[in-house]
């Protein structure tokens, strides 16, 4: 096989991939990217949208915006996570246990109506399944107050914070180099334009997200998230709260966490959570799960998802440069079907 000089312009979850799994098949990896390190923490704001994710793997879910494309990438992506993050030098919090669909007797309505989508859209083998609340409660004892489940068996979670820190000392390890602080200001055939100075490669991949404005039409939407401390409440799977206006959803991560999001807001503001996210999040949130009236609210966060007009994903290629972009919400339940459907594509 030859060895190709490959640069990738982006550090998130898409780039980190690309670099496992190029470096891992012999080639030679540069990533850049405007982040002053490789963690969670960076002061200067440029976080790619992953570090704020849930990692909610829902491809069923999903379908209620979304098509059969991003079904099809999310089914694939749910079957490659668990050999992607087997192969890694550092442990990842991944669970495939399914995930359930909660709603409010008052809320029946709604409710009803995205199941029926649901089931319209989805193949038969991966149709919510009506879960009575006796078995809801064996599942997941600290629900109380929903009066409908429904459960998704083929669903699951990833830790997103634990995967892109794994990801990237695994890249490390076979050899891949970093540029931290680094603004791609230009990409083109073979070429990745940083402060002025260019760098060659064979082959270069654009996975920018946001950054890749104003020459990919891509436009930032805000999420929120909350994290909150509850120890003494279990929770063993992701869970969706159906509401009228949005879907909440509760997923649990190691140490008693147990994040809360849902906003979907067409704004590029990356300022604080709002009065009003943390009002209907987590008052939905406590309707669902009581007990989380004490739980503490230990940190919150907000980021932009990169979305195309149509809110759908891009691959394109051109020779010497491809182009990723528009995950939008979908991020960690499509990004490794992606990256090997690029693969596949260049023969890399």
């Amino acid at each position: 096989m030859v060895t190709l000089r490959i640069g990738i312009a982006g550090a998130g979850v898409l780039g980190r991939l690309l670099a496992v799994q190029l470096s891992r098949s012999g080639h030679s990896v540069q990533v850049f990217d405007t982040a002053e390190g490789p963690g969670p923490d960076d002061a200067s704001g440029a976080r790619a949208a992953g570090w704020t994710a849930a990692g909610m793997l829902s491809p069923v879910v999903e379908l209620e915006r979304a098509g059969a494309e991003v079904f099809a990438l999310g089914l694939r992506s749910c079957s490659l996570w668990p050999q992607i993050v087997q192969r890694l030098v550092q442990p990842v919090d991944l669970r495939m246990q399914g995930s359930l669909l909660l709603a409010h007797r008052s809320d029946a309505g709604a409710a009803q109506r995205v199941v029926g989508l649901l089931r319209a859209k989805a193949d038969a083998a991966y149709q919510p399944e009506p879960l009575p609340l006796s078995q809801l409660h064996e599942l997941e004892p600290s629900i109380s107050g929903p009066a409908l489940a429904w459960l998704l068996p083929s669903e699951g979670q990833i830790h997103p914070v634990q995967a892109l820190q794994a990801l990237a000392a695994q890249a490390t390890a076979q050899g891949v180099e970093w540029h931290w602080g680094a603004s791609v200001t230009a990409v083109t055939a073979g070429q990745l334009e940083v402060h002025g100075q260019r760098h060659c490669f064979d082959h270069v991949f654009d996975v920018r997200g946001v950054g890749a404005k104003p020459v990919v039409p891509v436009r930032g939407v805000r999420g929120e998230v909350f994290w909150l401390h509850a120890p003494g409440v279990p929770l063993h799977r992701p869970v969706r709260l159906l509401h009228p206006r949005h879907s909440i959803y509760m997923v649990p991560r190691p140490g008693d966490i147990i994040v809360v999001g849902a906003s979907e807001i067409e704004s590029e503001d990356r300022s604080p959570v709002s009065l009003r996210s943390t009002i209907e999040l987590l008052s939905a949130a406590h309707s669902a799960i009581p007990a989380l009236a004490e739980a503490r609210v230990v940190h919150t966060e907000t980021n932009l998802r990169p979305a195309l007009p149509d809110n759908l994903p891009a691959l394109r290629h051109a020779p010497g440069l491809t182009v990723i972009n528009g995950l939008f919400r979908h991020g960690w339940l499509i990004a490794p079907a992606l990256v090997e459907q690029a693969l596949q594509e260049l023969e890399l």
